[in-house]
């Protein structure tokens, strides 16, 4: 019996649950010895002119290694879109939390007097807190730009006919807030340069070779010249892709110092320097026929980069994802991307598509209440078909397979949603204050959207076991137990007698890393590969020591040895014989799988929410999910991925929002005011299963990092709708907190 598609407990979970991970703060490597510990002293003001900066006090302090500033550091200051973003701030601040000095102590405890008595001091310049103000360019945050809008994308004079034979054209406004990613690890680093000049960082990083790359390239040095560690890493959700700007000030710190250098943030330096997510303005319009037909829908986007544009392909993903699960006739989008007095935006679980699934749901939505259709007839009607794929949409998205019809179908049934709605009727009638509301979602997604391969490296050893070498990176998906049962089903070796291994450039030279869904569908399939190269050279060394043909030996995957084929009773051999028959005394396959295409994952989701009309308390009371990612391998870490989706989704559709005064002043920067969810929110999750298959990778799987995120907000988002639509309520933005449902509520009363 093969072990792939069984519940396999993942073999990470026992380390992590007694003893712990090996995290950045937690590394005692001899290198390290005698570090010392950093912090940087960042900007309380949003926008500023720097007019002066006094450090003395600061050096003279007991234990102060070292403090530098913008004058001392000798780096170009890195591309950002089309503008450059220093390492140290020097001349002007930005956001809150932007780093204009780093201090270096002989103990940690030392770190925060020390940083205390940096003097800075800020002329105050207009802040640019929304996308409102970046647009109306009172204020410039640079100047020889010309501009608060670095980069668009398509065109805004659109042509306007497309809307001519609708019977029905409706137009809004959608926002999809700004969100921390609060990672359980905030980040950290640990540099250490050798006597041969080559330098090693310790990152928590979700790609340890692009953050060697990146640093490389900052610090003037050849890629040999630096490695790179990701030692256990506790969360990333996108924000942790490549190397932080902070890592390349530790690295030149290090370097000038003559010292090795630790750093970790603390919780409020993490919600406010580490990059945020979402964060976009979208004004859809949607057109059709009374009978549910969507004729045309236009998408234009305004996104928020924060104070540098680290991220301008984000909007690009949202324009390509924008018509979603439908066959919509025509398709128009833009985006405009814009910089604000804010921390800057990144990657974040979805990183573009969550927020195109959100426009075009809260469209259809709006168009069914319009028509006075139900939703999910709204959508049947303009599905696309199963026997259309591949479908190339209007936007340019070649997707590869789906049952959309089929999931939506599941998720109703499993749901009982014509029992769900005639509740819902009755309640209203009754006039109940608790009011029930159902929302639907339906979404595609793009996984392994790069365009990029992985690396993978299988080595038998003598002694039977075997490692793996990947070059997808771990933070906390389960990928040791899939490549293990990978492996051991290929080459029937115990799960027990492999070993994975990640994120070091000495060891993994060339690799991608994990972002956009992509570590099974590509570094999975370039371990099966790998796999597969060591099979075949194994059959030649087995041949040679059973005296027979290659073509009549055979691999008896249950015991894990080579024999005659119809034999019994002859010699057999295991892997470690055969390891030890090669040339090296290893069996090895080394492969860069480059072969796989970006993969279309769908689901379809229904929320169930109570709210009390009276207060505004939104309480999620069922979730049924359908996320189709193809093939299974393991359905416990497949549906642990889901379930930390889906309680994202929520959590975004509920309470998570980084918000900012006018001056710029972030108003959540602490976890007392940031809300995320915990277990008492969320309902036990009612998963419905269903396995499309791709032909675009070796395993035909798709990725489910993070498509239970991006179909899980909008359902929610549409049920809070849906249970107010009775009150007159037509549309309220996320989060649904309790004061936004109250206060849409009264404006509806007032209206009326």
């Amino acid at each position: 019996m093969s072990i792939v598609g069984t519940r396999v407990v993942r073999v990470e979970d026992e380390k992590l649950i007694t003893r712990g991970g090996t995290y950045v703060d937690d590394l005692r490597e001899d290198a390290l010895t005698g570090a010392v510990h950093a912090v940087f002293v960042r900007s309380p003001i949003a926008h500023a002119r720097i007019s002066g900066i006094d450090v003395e006090q600061a050096r003279n302090a007991p234990g102060v290694v070292a403090v530098f500033t913008a004058a001392d550091i000798d780096l170009e200051p890195a591309a950002a879109g089309p503008v450059r973003e220093p390492y140290l701030a020097g001349d002007v601040v930005r956001y809150v939390g932007e780093a204009v000095a780093l201090v270096l102590t002989e103990q940690r405890y030392q770190l925060a007097d020390a940083a205390e008595l940096v003097d800075v001091d800020y002329d105050p310049l207009d802040a640019v807190a929304s996308v409102d103000a970046a647009l109306a360019g009172d204020t410039l945050l640079f100047p020889e730009h010309g501009s608060n809008v670095v980069r668009v994308h398509g065109d805004r004079d659109f042509d306007d006919s497309v809307f001519d034979e609708c019977e029905v054209v409706l137009t809004e406004r959608i926002l999809n807030q700004r969100v921390a990613p609060a990672p359980l690890e905030g980040r950290g680093a640990s540099v250490a340069w050798g006597e041969d000049g080559r330098v090693t960082l310790w990152l928590s990083s979700q790609n340890a070779q692009q953050a060697r790359t990146e640093i490389a390239e900052a610090l003037g040095l050849e890629e040999d010249r630096v490695r790179v560690i990701a030692p256990d890493v506790g969360g990333g959700f996108g924000a942790k892709i490549g190397a932080a700007p902070e890592a390349v000030v530790l690295g030149w710190a290090a370097r000038r110092a003559g010292r090795a250098v630790r750093w970790t943030e603390s919780r409020s330096e993490n919600l406010t320097g580490m990059t945020h997510g979402r964060a976009q303005q979208n004004i859809v319009t949607i057109g059709g026929k009374r009978d549910g037909t969507v004729l045309a829908y236009r998408l234009e986007v305004v996104q928020d980069a924060g104070a540098y544009p680290r991220a301008l392909l984000l909007p690009t993903l949202t324009e390509l994802m924008a018509p979603g699960v439908y066959r919509f006739p025509v398709v128009q989008t833009v985006s405009r991307a814009v910089v604000t007095t804010t921390t800057p935006i990144g990657a974040y679980r979805g990183a573009g598509r969550p927020e195109a699934t959100a426009a075009v749901e809260r469209a259809m939505d709006l168009f069914a209440a319009e028509i006075g259709m139900d939703p999910a007839e709204v959508r049947r009607a303009n599905f696309i078909r199963p026997e259309e794929f591949p479908y190339t949409t209007p936007t340019g998205g070649a997707y590869d397979t789906g049952e959309y019809p089929a999931a939506l179908d599941r998720v109703l049934a499993a749901a009982g949603y014509a029992e769900l709605r005639e509740e819902q009727r009755m309640r209203r009638a009754a006039g109940d204050p608790v009011a029930l509301g159902l929302g639907i979602a339906t979404y595609v997604e793009i996984t392994g959207g790069d365009a990029g391969g992985e690396s993978g490296r299988v080595d038998v050893h003598p002694d039977g076991s075997i490692t793996v070498y990947t070059g997808s990176s771990p933070h906390g998906q389960g990928l040791a137990t899939t490549f293990t049962m990978l492996v051991s089903d290929r080459l029937g070796v115990p799960p027990e007698k492999i070993t994975v291994r990640h994120g070091d450039t000495d060891e993994i030279p060339r690799a991608i890393g994990t972002f956009g869904s992509r570590s099974l569908q590509l570094g999975g399939s370039a371990v099966r590969q790998a796999a597969d190269e060591v099979l075949a050279q194994a059959r030649e060394l087995a041949a040679d020591l059973l005296e027979a043909a290659p073509g009549d030996v055979e691999l008896d995957a249950g015991s894990g040895v080579w024999q005659v084929r119809g034999a019994p009773g002859s010699a057999t051999f295991g892997w470690g014989r055969i390891a030890s028959e090669s040339a090296e005394g290893v069996l090895s396959a080394d492969v860069w799988f480059g072969e796989g295409r970006p993969t279309f994952p769908f689901g379809a989701h229904l929320a169930v929410v109570e709210v009390d009309t009276e207060t505004g308390k939104v309480v999620v009371r069922r979730i049924v999910a359908l996320d189709d990612a193809g093939p299974v391998l393991n359905p416990l870490a497949f549906d642990g991925q889901r379930h930390g989706g889906l309680g994202q989704g929520i959590a975004q559709a509920l309470l998570e929002v980084m918000q900012y005064d006018q001056d710029g002043n972030p108003t959540t920067a602490t976890l007392a005011d940031y809300s995320f969810v915990t277990a008492p929110e969320l309902p036990d999750f009612e998963l419905v299963g269903m396995a499309t298959p791709t032909t675009r990778n070796l395993l035909g799987v798709k990725g489910i990092g993070e498509a239970a995120t991006i179909g899980s907000t909008p359902a929610v988002h549409n049920a809070v709708v849906d249970a107010l639509a009775h009150r007159g309520v037509r549309h309220l933005d996320m989060p649904a907190t309790p004061l936004r449902v109250w206060t849409a509520l009264n404006e509806a009363r007032k209206a009326d």
